[in-house]
């Protein structure tokens, strides 16, 4: 097994060609150079990659291409988070056989106020099935997008009951106590915020990372925030990321991070996303531009 990720893992973005299919071309010349902007590790299909847009076999063949292309698997962090079991299942055994780095799973989110057993037996059906050593299993805690979340206390028991797969979580929830809780009583599994916002709090806590829809556009002053956490800089560049988070925070995200990296490549194609979501208007995009300006920012030197 190859060592567990760190560090800044982008959620990278998903083109689409004309026709509304996943644009393997885009994205493998965008996946290379998120890693060469400082990005220790992309993670896909998750909800700024608009997995849940997308079909297991679209994410399954996309994932193939770009390994296929020469991004490594041991960089990916594959979204196979699923309803439905069989698909679960069927994900994550693709992306462990291709030794991906790991997989990034929500809960189980349709059914409201499932119990901690029944998420529990999810996880263990999945691990069961797919029976590989291989597997490492990062769960997504996004409870004010999905409604279901990880108690601490399943986390507790996932981690007790299956020590070498469940390794590590993706905390969205907003709340920094929830990683400290998490760190409390299972302080060898590896924690990521899910904001930068959140990333020197995170690593002074003993956490690993962030995992931040942001280092779609600002990859490189993330990494450098990560890298300089115990240095006299980092309030000062923890201030700086978050500004620039501010800004994408008051539009559409996934539209508006779409927005600046067709501006960065100039190319139109890159705003295009899957229904429902649609991509921002002429004038919103130029104020956006104008307000990231104001904060000495340019996608042209940012992500490249």
């Amino acid at each position: 097994m190859t060592d567990r990720f760190k560090g800044l893992l982008v959620p990278m973005l998903t083109p689409f060609t004309a026709a509304g299919k996943p644009d393997a071309e885009r994205a493998m010349r965008f996946g290379k150079d998120l890693l060469s902007a400082g990005a220790n590790g992309l993670a896909l299909f998750g909800t700024t990659s608009e997995g849940q847009s997308l079909a297991p076999q679209e994410r399954m063949d996309l994932l193939d291409t770009l390994i296929a292309g020469g991004i490594s698997a041991e960089k990916l962090m594959v979204g196979t988070g699923s309803c439905a079991l069989p698909d679960a299942v069927e994900m994550t055994r693709h992306a462990a056989e291709r030794k991906c780095g790991g997989v990034l799973m929500l809960p189980p989110f349709f059914y409201k106020a499932i119990s901690d057993e029944g998420i529990f037996r999810f996880f263990s059906e999945v691990i069961h099935q797919v029976d590989s050593s291989d597997l490492r299993i990062y769960l997504y805690h996004i409870p004010p997008v999905a409604q279901v979340g990880f108690s601490v206390e399943l986390v507790g028991k996932l981690v007790d009951s299956f020590p070498e797969q469940v390794v590590g979580l993706k905390n969205s929830s907003g709340d920094h106590n929830y990683s400290i809780a998490l760190r409390e009583r299972v302080p060898e599994f590896d924690v990521f915020c899910g904001s930068e916002d959140f990333l020197l709090e995170t690593m002074r806590i003993g956490g690993v990372g962030c995992i931040s829809a942001t280092g779609n556009a600002n990859p490189n002053e993330i990494s450098r925030l990560y890298r300089n956490v115990d240095t006299p800089e980092a309030e000062s560049l923890q201030q700086s990321v978050s500004a620039i988070r501010a800004v994408f925070q008051k539009r559409p995200v996934i539209p508006a991070l779409k927005a600046i990296v067709s501006q960065a490549y100039e190319d139109p194609q890159w705003t295009k996303a899957r229904p429902p979501l649609v991509e921002l208007s002429n004038a919103e995009t130029e104020s956006l531009v104008a307000e990231l300006e104001s904060h000495n920012y340019r996608p042209d030197e940012r992500l490249r």
